[in-house]
């Protein structure tokens, strides 16, 4: 191995993730291209570097830098060409040079034991001379930090969130408790935190591990739809995790529980967060759930009214609906498709348009909301629009409108109701105060929420609000046997797959490769013209992510079919996918940082947010390899930029899960069906993939597939404490009455 010794004069590129680095060093009368993956390096440093040669086939000869050591500039020209090289903010070559005139070889020693003197330079105040050699010294801290973290395995983006949060104390927290990182630096969870931990040399038992292993079981199980685990549940879970025996689990819980990062209510343990959403969540329903007084004399001659606008006739229940949306505080309207639903709505917004009252109209996501704006005539945004999101702190959520800046209406309408957990909602009714008419209206029937909590099933089971469940189907919509098939998918009845409607179509096969040829020829020849719609408006839903015709294989096929690559296209590769301009995705995480814009016809920003969520859909319009971005536009004309280096955040959408499908509605949905887990293959499911469509249903694949799913009524058990909390509100009011 060979050494050599200069000072860095150009860093011509350098990656932010890894450290890895090609730059110029000046070693004497000769210039020296190095490599290498380095923690932290400058222009202007004199350093020390150990290597080979090696000779690149475009770039010719380099050097392979293995090993780096800073060192100390031994001469008035090295230690002026590094004051001078930017490294020290505030000080360019001219200042440089005056200080190096003034204190000689003896500058670094003055900078650190006696930076006061520094303000005898001209140009250099006493704070000015402060911050220079606080620079300097943050400088030599920030590189001993680096190579210390380096050392357990410690990406440099990460290191350097590390020091910023803990600087001089990171090595006490790495020594002594490295899970403290999951607690504190967002990005870092229990598994990085543990590989952390084991390489210095935290023991399997250690109390520090064994509580941050049960936070993020905690945290696991919130990703699965939890808000809390049954206590048995949770230890057998986090001693799997741990690898340890679960009887060193449950002695600290009362810790956590101490600590306030749990709460334990007899069996069932929630993270803390969690737990008081549900209250918080309960109590404020309460609160809303006031009787409003209308004679019935009023509020049936305003009825006719609207009847006679309508010319139709409603059944009972929807007369019903209308007078509850009226009379209560807190509502719920529920019914599967074609049951009237929309019709409903739109009365109880005319009455309360008649009365003056000012209406606001919302849903989880893009789609819903454009489609609850279509159907109503009303001008409906998103749950997270209507609150105004302002980007939040550390991945989380904030809004503009909360309990001290609330809502300004008299009624709220929410649509889609059983996409919406337990965060969302929560921050709702933060922004609502009581007075306010809050009606939700849902299918309890299609799949819950992405996120945790079972919101629309716990307030319709704690039987304290008025709930009016639409069943019949009317006239018109049974002429759709997409909303025939799917009451009978959601009864267990026996489903025609005869091929003799106009709507509903079953096309046996039973091998993969021929189930995915059939999807393409169905996609890109004959749906489009059947349905009037191209060939990206058609969505492809399938059960699983993985396997043959899961998400990951179908999006890789499907991408060479509907977008091939072509000279005028530019694309890009992320983390093993390709992503083309023409693409159709999907963004699968919450961002609620990310701007967005609506441009006009000329280019110009109109409207600018922030906030692009999971499940929202979109093509890519521009790749840009010069400014390193990609736009996406997605529903509603939003447009965002995304870093090609950050695409982590977005997959390819020609294909999606149905569990991602919540809440949209296509022209067609063709839905490959074979064997599946029976867990999740079952009725719930089939049953939302089916009511996404709008004209066209197509299932290609094995109908005993299909018969056993809609027979499964086994759904994963979701562990959620929202209607206990009701009813405990309710029974302590009653008791409250009674003394």
């Amino acid at each position: 191995m060979e050494t050599i010794k200069g000072y860095v004069s150009q860093i011509i590129f350098r990656n932010p993730d890894n450290g890895y680095t090609v730059f110029e060093t000046v070693c004497g009368e000769e210039e020296i291209t190095c490599v290498g993956t380095f923690p932290i390096i400058s222009e202007g440093e004199n350093i020390r570097v150990s290597g080979e040669y090696t000779r690149h086939p475009t770039y010719g000869r380099q050097f392979a830098a293995r090993e780096l050591e800073e060192c100390e500039p031994e001469d008035e020209i090295s230690i002026e060409r590094y004051l001078g090289s930017g490294a020290i903010k505030g000080v360019g070559m001219s200042l440089a040079a005056r200080i190096v005139r003034r204190f000689k070889r003896d500058t670094f020693r003055v900078i650190e034991e006696e930076p006061e003197r520094l303000a005898e330079v001209k140009g250099i105040s006493e704070r000015k001379a402060r911050e220079i050699a606080g620079q300097v010294a943050e400088k030599r801290e920030l590189r001993q930090a680096m190579i210390f973290l380096q050392q357990y395995g410690i990406s440099l983006n990460l290191a350097i969130k590390i020091y910023n949060t803990y600087q001089q104390d990171i090595y006490q927290v790495i020594r002594e408790n490295p899970y403290r990182l999951a607690d504190d630096i967002q990005g870092v969870g229990f598994k990085i935190a543990d590989e952390i931990a084991a390489r210095a040399g935290i023991r399997m038992d250690s109390d520090f591990r064994i509580k941050s292993g049960i936070l993020y079981t905690l945290l696991q199980a919130a990703a699965d739809g939890h808000t809390y685990l049954p206590k048995e549940e949770l230890s057998e879970k986090a001693a799997r995790i741990l690898g340890i025996d679960r009887d060193l689990i449950e002695k600290h819980y009362m810790d956590l529980a101490i600590e306030k990062k749990i709460m334990v209510r007899g069996s069932h343990i929630y993270g803390a967060a969690y737990y008081y959403m549900e209250a918080s969540v309960a109590a404020r329903l309460w609160e809303l759930n006031l009787d409003y007084d209308v004679s019935e004399q009023e509020l049936g001659a305003c009825i006719r009214k609207i009847e006679q606008h309508d010319g139709i006739q409603p059944d009972e229940r929807q007369m019903q609906a209308v007078k509850e949306a009226v009379k209560k505080g807190v509502f719920i309207l529920t019914g599967g498709p074609g049951t009237g639903k929309t019709t409903t709505i739109n009365r109880i917004i005319r009455y309360f348009e008649s009365e003056g009252l000012d209406i606001l109209l919302g849903a989880p996501t893009g789609r819903a909301a454009k489609r609850m704006s279509e159907t109503t005539g009303y001008e409906a945004r998103t749950i997270h629009r209507m609150l105004e999101l302002n980007g939040g702190v550390d991945g989380m959520a904030g809004f503009a409108r909360n309990a001290e800046h609330p809502l300004e209406a008299d009624v709220v309408i929410i649509d889609e109701m059983s996409m919406v957990d337990i965060s969302l909602i929560h921050a709702l009714l933060k922004a609502i105060v009581p007075g306010t008419r809050l009606i939700l209206v849902g299918d309890v029937n299609q799949l819950p929420s992405v996120g945790p909590g079972s919101v629309l099933k716990d307030i319709i089971d704690s039987g304290a609000f008025s709930v009016v469940e639409l069943t019949r189907i009317f006239r018109q919509a049974a002429k759709s046997d997409i909303i025939i098939n799917a009451h009978k998918i959601n009864a267990g009845e026996q489903v025609a797959l005869d091929n003799k409607s106009m709507d509903f179509f079953f096309l046996k096969r039973y091998e993969a490769d021929k189930i995915i040829q059939v999807t393409i020829q169905l996609i890109a020849q004959k749906l489009p013209r059947f349905v009037d719609a191209s060939p990206f408006d058609i969505q492809v839903l399938t059960p699983m992510r993985k396997g043959l015709l899961g998400v990951e294989r179908l999006n890789g096929i499907l991408q060479q079919y509907l977008n091939p690559p072509a000279k005028e296209k530019k694309e890009r590769e992320y983390g093993g996918r390709i992503f083309r301009e023409g693409d159709k995705v999907m963004q699968v995480k919450n961002n609620y940082q990310m701007e967005w814009e609506i441009r006009s016809k000329y280019g110009i920003a109109i409207e600018t947010g922030l906030g692009v969520f999971n499940g929202d859909m979109g093509i890519i319009r521009e790749i840009n390899e010069f400014a390193g971005t990609m736009t996406v536009e997605f529903d509603e004309a939003r447009r965002v930029e995304y870093s090609l280096k950050g695409l982590e955040e977005l997959e390819l959408a020609y294909a999606v899960t149905i569990h991602k499908s919540q809440g949209s509605e296509y022209p067609a949905v063709v839905i490959p069906l074979l064997s599946g887990p029976q867990m999740l293959m079952n009725r719930n499911l089939i049953y939302t993939a089916v009511t996404r469509a709008r004209k066209c249903v197509t299932l290609v694949g094995d109908e005993g597939t299909f018969f056993s799913m809609v027979q499964n009524t086994r759904q994963q058990k979701r562990y959620s404490g929202l209607c206990d909390e009701i009813k405990k509100r309710r029974d302590q009011e009653q008791s409250e009455e009674n003394l």
